[in-house]
């Protein structure tokens, strides 16, 4: 979608792009607000992940951009569900506007040494 890597491995890391509540196969934002979007971003990191041989369990750190940071309640659910017991560094910033009308976006990194 741009000039861009999804995922670069470096250093025994691997550091994905921000990746957002888009459905891959439409390239459209999910409907059903801040949660759907949430799950269908952790299910694209999930995606790039398995491209590279790992797992959400391989994660060190995400930082999740807020459109609006009174959602963040409501993510951090849908983000404890979709994450299941992997549990990286997490921070979660607000932001005036995301791309494509999202209200989430996340970047990541994962230990691909272990």
């Amino acid at each position: 979608m741009g000039p861009y890597s999804t995922a670069i491995r470096s250093n025994g890391f691997v550091h994905l792009s921000g990746q957002g509540g888009l459905d891959p196969a439409t390239g459209e934002r999910v409907p059903g607000g801040i949660q759907a979007e949430t799950m269908q971003t952790v299910a694209n990191i999930e995606a790039l992940l398995g491209r590279a041989g790992l797992s959400l369990m391989d994660l060190v750190s995400v930082t999740c951009y807020l459109v609006d940071l009174g959602e963040w309640e409501m993510m951090n659910r849908a983000y404890s569900t979709a994450l299941g017991d992997a549990r990286p560094v997490r921070t979660a910033v607000g932001v005036s506007a995301l791309p494509f009308g999202l209200r989430l976006e996340m970047t990541a990194i994962a230990d691909a040494a272990r």
